[in-house]
């Protein structure tokens, strides 16, 4: 395999073959995160290729999906983040957050800024979570957690 720093599309396919492996062996992505000792927001994130994952997960994560050696190495190197080709998504689930976006991220612009000033969310330092809780009026409910630390605009 070709080293993921210099071939993004090398940890494309590594993500294609990790869900392909989780599919055939009947994973979760929390029995995948389980074994790499993180979280199942960030293990997901980092064998659908967005993150690097230390040394000790990688090789976790990819003997229990019987991957090659080279998938461990690749799972350590610091991808090109970024998974969502073109301007709008055309995946349904993916669309919808889009969407939600597209309708609430003045919103969420306004009361951050509101709250703490000028400033970004921070995807780098972040937490993400999510859970299904029932619905009063019937049904399921999504409950995503978006946790990332404010960092200020400082004038220079």
């Amino acid at each position: 395999m070709i080293h993921a720093q210099f071939d993004p599309t090398a940890r494309r396919l590594l993500a294609a073959a990790a869900v392909e492996a989780k599919t055939r062996r009947d994973l979760s992505w929390r029995q995948i995160a389980d074994a790499s000792g993180l979280s199942v927001a960030f293990t997901t994130a980092a064998v659908l290729g967005q993150h690097a994952l230390p040394e000790d997960a990688a090789e976790a994560v990819v003997e229990l999906l019987g991957l090659d050696d080279d998938a461990a190495l690749l799972l350590t190197t610091v991808p090109t983040r970024g998974s969502i080709p073109g301007a709008v998504p055309t995946d349904p689930t993916i669309y919808r957050f889009h969407e939600m976006l597209q309708v609430y991220g003045t919103t969420l612009k306004a009361l951050v800024h509101e709250e703490f000033g000028d400033g970004i969310i921070s995807a780098i330092n972040f937490r993400l979570d999510v859970k299904k809780v029932a619905d009063p009026e019937g049904g399921e409910r999504a409950v995503i957690t978006l946790d990332g630390k404010y960092l200020p605009t400082k004038p220079f």
